[in-house]
C-alpha cells in the first residue's frame, strides 16, 4: 500500500492527472479501474477521477508498492533544444511567478512548424533544477501570439497556475497593448464589440452545430495619429485568439505588419518607408492579483527598440 499527504504545490490538481504523474508505469486504464474499484481513496473516502486535490489530503493507494512504482520504465522525452537563458528578459520574479518580456518571433509552446527554442525552453533553462517542483514544471499562464512581443506571466508552482486559471477565466486581469494600424481613426477612442468565430473549431463541430461565435470586446484609444496611420492603446475584455488583430481588421484599420489579417500593400509600404519588419503589436502592461494574498500587481514591458525606431520614422512618437 502507498499512503502520503498532498503538499501545497500539488493542490488543485485533478486526481487522475496526479496519479498518471505519480505512477507513470501503470497503464491509464488500470489507474481508472483502481479508482472505480475503490483501491484509491482520499481521506479514507471513495475517490473520483475528476476531483481536485487539496493541501493536506491523505491519498491511499492499495496494491503492491513495488509493482506500482517499478515495472518497465516509461519512454524518455527527447531533450529540449539548447538555448541561452541569458537572453531571457525578466521583468519580475518571485517564488510564485515570473513576468517575462517575450520577443517577437519566439513561440510560447512547441507545436507544428515550430523550430528553435520556445519561451517554455528558455524559462526552464533559466530556472534549472527549480523548473520542476513537486511534478509541476514552470509554464506560461496565458498566451501571446508568436509574432507579438511583450509581457507574459509564467507560473512557477501549481497553486499559481490554478490561481491564474481562475484570474483569466473570470476576467480578473487587465491587459494593455500598443499597436500601429492603418489609416486615420474616426474618433479618439472606441469599443469593438464583435463576436468572433471560434479559431480552432473542428470540421465535425461546424457540420454538427454551425460556426461557433464567441463574444469578444476590445477597447481602443488613439495615442498618436497621422494622416496615414495611428498608434493605438488597446485593452481586451475577452481573450479570443488573434482578437485585437481580427477586430481592428474588421473595422478597416488592420495592424501594421500583420501577414494574416493585414493589408499587404500597406505592409509593403511601411516596411520600405519605416523599416517595419514584424507585426506591430506589443503587450505593454498587465495587472493581476498576486497568487499569494491577492495584492494587485502591475508589470510593464517597454516597447522594443525596433518598434520605437519605426515610430520615429513615421513621426508617431507619443
Amino acid at each position: 500500500m502507498i499512503e502520503y499527504r498532498i503538499e501545497a504545490d500539488t493542490a488543485g490538481m485533478r486526481l487522475d492527472k496526479h496519479l498518471r504523474k505519480r505512477l507513470p508505469n501503470v497503464p491509464v486504464s488500470h489507474l481508472f479501474k483502481m479508482i472505480r474499484t475503490k483501491k484509491v481513496r482520499v481521506n479514507g473516502k471513495r475517490a473520483q477521477p475528476e476531483q481536485l486535490l487539496s493541501e493536506g489530503d491523505v491519498l491511499t493507494i492499495r496494491g503492491d508498492e513495488q509493482q506500482l512504482v517499478g515495472a518497465e520504465r516509461p519512454k524518455v522525452d527527447p531533450p529540449p533544444p539548447p538555448v541561452d537563458p541569458s537572453r531571457l528578459v525578466i521583468l519580475r520574479e518571485d517564488d510564485w511567478l515570473m513576468a517575462v518580456d517575450k520577443p517577437s518571433g519566439m513561440a510560447v509552446h512547441t507545436g507544428s512548424g515550430i523550430t528553435g527554442g520556445t519561451l517554455v525552453d528558455y524559462v526552464r533553462a533559466w530556472l534549472g533544477p527549480k523548473a520542476v517542483r513537486n511534478d509541476f514544471a514552470a509554464s506560461p499562464a496565458h498566451r501571446l501570439d508568436r509574432e507579438t512581443s511583450g509581457v507574459i506571466l509564467v507560473a512557477k508552482r501549481r497553486p499559481a497556475m490554478v490561481h491564474f486559471t481562475e484570474v483569466f477565466t473570470h476576467g480578473l486581469s487587465r491587459k494593455r497593448y500598443l499597436t500601429l494600424v492603418k489609416g486615420k481613426m474616426p474618433r479618439d477612442s472606441g469599443v469593438i464589440d464583435l463576436p468572433l468565430a471560434e479559431h480552432q473549431q473542428t470540421a465535425e463541430s461546424k457540420a454538427r452545430r454551425g460556426v461557433n461565435m464567441q463574444a469578444a470586446v476590445t477597447r481602443w484609444k488613439v495615442v498618436k495619429q497621422s494622416g496615414e496611420a495611428a498608434l493605438l492603446s488597446c485593452a481586451i475584455e475577452t481573450g479570443r485568439t488573434h482578437q485585437i488583430r481580427r477586430h481592428l481588421a474588421a473595422i478597416g484599420h488592420p495592424v501594421a505588419g500583420d501577414k494574416k489579417y493585414g493589408d499587404f500593400a500597406f505592409n509593403r509600404d511601411v516596411r520600405a518607408r519605416w523599416g517595419l519588419k514584424r507585426l506591430f503589436l506589443h503587450a505593454e502592461r498587465i495587472e493581476f492579483p498576486h497568487p499569494e494574498g491577492g495584492a494587485k500587481v502591475a508589470v510593464e514591458a517597454p516597447l522594443a527598440a525596433e518598434l520605437r525606431d519605426v515610430l520615429k520614422r513615421a513621426a508617431l512618437v507619443p
